[in-house]
């Protein structure tokens, strides 16, 4: 039948083919019980289109601000145009419907195509530490022609080019762009963290692309408009078009992966403020202002702080005494940093009303847009372009032009600023992309998300899922 056939092939999609009994048809079609044989089937059916559409798993155990829908659809008229459909390319045409709809999520099947034959291809040997770090340009080294096999499988060595006697010429510059591939810094030098990402096995590149289909399938499949989205590992923020394809790129800084992630959820920035003051949240505070302000009772008036009121009503002082800092470390009292070119937020901030208080914004430190890891903010996301973005925000309000907004960010006052129509903003966490190019980028698992989904995975499939129509889930079929 044409719907086991697709059943067979889930891998394709990403999925466990194993999920809806693949090995299990050939049996069941040689002796078949056509009541439990029908049961059986609708029944990994449902799995199926429950998981291509919605993925397998709910994001909201570990994304609250991603426990949605993506949309509902009619399983009953699904499941009937699925039986009905003549041949597998049929059955494949009606899923595809469900699916979602972003030029992304095909390039990335498509890569994920290329990897598992790369997978299955490649013997896994590894490259060899070397006798002194890095690897410099120009070095001999032992695993040459190991390297040199391994690049031109990925694509990044040109397969007719001859392959020197050293790390050299051709090879280093293969070495850079799988670098740029991998998020590192593209020097050609092969460090500890270089030469561990040539020895990943092919087959984890294979788990990422899947995850990364899993997290599409979790957001929604269509927008008012189109969106603005951030991907935490990649460090990278996209604005995009009615095709969803990249109009305005930039790099952004995220939180940091020890103590402040950033989270993963979805908004709509209603709003931006040009020369924002900062609110210190109490726990920045506590942990970080207040121990400044006891070494140096100058502190806040040198970095342009001041003490306000739960109304937001400044309190005049001198030295900071016991008493202040007790109501600072409470929360009776709070910090706000004035608005300028000092102030952690820069000049200019995009806020979509959230229960995280994250929200994009300018820096006083671009200097951090030159490291190639770049999780150094308390959670919030620091853009790289803020004028750039203000433009792309306020493109359907042609009053705001580009000399405006830079009259308004070095201007002497706050400006609110709200939007004629709200903007989608998604905060995502792929560890895989592939480009408008089809060039497919890893990065690491910066705050283990991944790690956290494979261990959920390890316990087997859910033992429920969600029914798009009745808000049940679909029960395993019965043997």
């Amino acid at each position: 039948m044409a719907a086991i056939e697709v059943l067979k092939e889930a891998e394709s999609k990403g999925l466990n083919p194993e999920d809806y009994d693949a090995s299990r048809w050939t049996a069941r079609m040689a002796h078949p019980d056509l009541a439990r044989f029908d049961l059986a089937l609708t029944v990994s059916a449902m799995r199926y289109a429950s998981d291509l559409h919605a993925g397998k798993w709910n994001p909201g155990i570990y994304h609250s601000g991603l426990d949605v829908l993506s949309g509902h659809y009619e399983l009953a008229q699904l499941l009937r145009r699925v039986a009905d459909a003549a041949d597998e390319n049929a059955v494949r045409a009606v899923l595809l419907e469900i699916e979602p709809p972003f030029p992304g999520y095909r390039r990335t099947e498509t890569a994920l195509q290329h990897y598992l034959a790369l997978a299955r291809a490649d013997g896994g040997e590894m490259l060899p530490a070397p006798a002194k770090w890095p690897i410099e340009p120009g070095a001999s080294y032992a695993g040459v022609p190991r390297l040199a096999e391994l690049l031109r499988r990925l694509g990044d060595l040109p397969p007719d080019t001859p392959v020197p006697d050293a790390y050299t010429g051709p090879l280093v510059d293969a070495v850079k762009r799988f670098q740029v591939r991998h998020g590192l810094d593209a020097d050609g030098r092969m460090g500890k963290s270089t030469l561990a990402a040539l020895n990943t096995p092919l087959a984890h590149r294979v788990r990422q692309l899947q995850l990364t289909l899993e997290r599409f399938r979790w957001i929604p499949h269509e927008f008012a408009r189109p969106p603005i989205v951030v991907n935490i590992p990649e460090f990278e923020l996209r604005a995009l078009n009615e095709s969803y394809a990249t109009e305005l790129q930039m790099k952004v800084v995220v939180g940091q992966a020890l103590r402040r992630k950033t989270p993963v959820f979805i908004a709509q920035m209603t709003y931006l403020t040009f020369r924002p003051a900062w609110h210190v949240p109490v726990s920045i505070t506590r942990a970080e202002l207040v121990p400044k302000i006891v070494r140096d009772p100058g502190y806040l008036a040198a970095n342009g702080y001041e003490i306000v009121t739960p109304n937001d009503e400044a309190v005049p002082h001198g030295a900071v005494d016991n008493d202040v800092l007790t109501k600072l470390r409470s929360g009776k009292l709070a910090i706000r940093q004035m608005p300028g070119p000092r102030n952690s937020l820069g000049l200019v901030a995009f806020l979509f009303p959230n229960e995280y208080s994250v929200y994009l914004h300018d820096t006083p430190a671009p200097e951090l847009f030159s490291r190639s890891r770049r999780d150094f903010s308390h959670g919030c996301i620091r853009v790289e372009r803020p004028v750039a973005l203000a433009q792309w925000v306020l493109r359907d309000m042609p009053e705001w032009t580009p000399e405006r907004i830079e009259e308004a960010m070095h201007g002497a006052k706050t400006l609110e600023v709200d939007l004629k129509t709200p903007i989608p903003v998604l905060i995502v966490y792929a560890t895989a992309i592939v480009m408008e190019d089809g060039e497919t980028r890893f990065f690491d698992d910066l705050y283990g998300f991944d790690a956290q989904l494979d261990a959920l995975a390890a316990k087997g499939y859910p033992c429920s899922r969600w029914n798009p129509t009745s808000g049940a889930r679909a029960p395993h079929p019965h043997e």
